[in-house]
Order: structure tokens, then sequence, then C-alpha cells
């Protein structure tokens, strides 16, 4: 059985959403940032970076958000979270499932410290335009593959989750509000919620 290495109200929600949409058991490992169980060493050997989520599936571990993603969609494909390999939607699939921590992350720490990146210096170019490209890909929807839901939409919708409801530090627009109501929607995502709370 899986393992996932988890804090509340932390970045785990992606990959708590995750497990919960594959509809697979799992174990929740509670590491719990606030009291600094992620510098413990037994931790540090499953994430050296000391950050949650984690996860682990027998010997293998890893970490970071979108590996995870990744991962658990290939290993759950009845849960139909990832286009298969070939497939066209494929190429998509893995641009919009890394355009999160690649563009969408960057962009929030931006405006949230009002850095000033030169965008041809900046590996995510600049906040307005990640956000204005984001927009345009969620016109049309429901998912940002189209009609089918998937791992990409679980990284892009927590993204936009902290990004526009939480933490309000990016202007809402329509698209984003039916996105997000239509991610919220998800008993997985109220699941993941739940748990993340605490």
């Amino acid at each position: 059985m899986m393992q996932l290495y988890w804090s509340p109200r932390s970045r785990s929600f992606s990959a708590l959403w995750l497990m919960e949409e594959t509809g697979q058991p799992y174990e929740r490992v509670l590491t719990d940032i606030s009291t600094g169980a992620q510098r413990k060493p037994e931790y540090l050997a499953i994430n050296p970076m000391g950050k949650v989520p984690a996860l682990k599936d027998g010997e293998a571990t890893l970490a970071e958000a979108a590996a995870i993603c990744t991962y658990v969609a290939e290993r759950c494909p009845d849960a139909k979270l990832a286009p298969p390999p070939g497939a066209p939607l494929r190429a998509k699939y893995l641009y919009w499932l890394f355009f999160a921590p690649g563009c969408v992350e960057p962009a929030m720490v931006q405006l949230a410290t009002k850095i000033e990146m030169n965008p041809v210096a900046a590996g995510w170019g600049d906040a307005q335009r990640v956000f204005d490209v984001l927009d345009k890909a969620l016109e049309n929807g429901p998912w940002i593959l189209g009609e089918n839901f998937s791992a990409a939409d679980i990284m892009i919708g927590s993204g936009l989750n902290f990004a526009v409801r939480l933490f309000k530090m990016v202007p809402s627009r329509p698209s984003f509000d039916a996105y997000l109501a239509r991610c919220m929607a998800r008993p997985a995502f109220q699941r993941a919620e739940k748990i993340a709370a605490g």
C-alpha cells in the first residue's frame, strides 16, 4: 500500500486530492511541519529536501507534487487520471502537469513578494503572462485537457485554489471561478480539503 507523507494546511493538498481521486486505499503518514517532523533523519531519508508531500511505494520513494501525480496516475490506470503514452493528449497533459510547479508557483511567489523579474531571465516569464495563458486555456473547459479530468487538473486546480481562492494573490477571473467551482464540486477534492484542514 502506498504511503503518503503529508502535513495539514500545506502543499500536501494536491497529493491528498490525487490519492482520493484514485479510489485506492493508501496510508496517510502525518509529517507535521509545524513541529519540525520534516527535519527528522527518518523523513530526510525519504525526502532530503525536508518538504511535504512525499510518497513511499514499497522500495520506491519520491517527492514533489507533480512527480507524485505522474507516478500515481501511472500506477493507478483504472482511475484514468492520465492519457496513455502515445495518446495525442499526452503531450498537453505533461505540459499542464508541470506548468503548475514550473510557472504557477513561481508566479505566485513573484506576486506575493513583488519581486521584479526580467521576463527573459525568469523561467516562468512573468506572472501576468502565466495567468493570462492559464485563463485562455481554461476558457473552453470543463477541464484543462477538455472533457477529461486528469492529474494535470489536480496540479492546476490546487495552484489556483491557493492563488485565487485561499490567499487571494491572483485576481479572480470568470474562467478561474468556473474551473475552481468544478474542482471543488468533486467529492475527492472535498475529502482532501477536509483531511488537509487537520
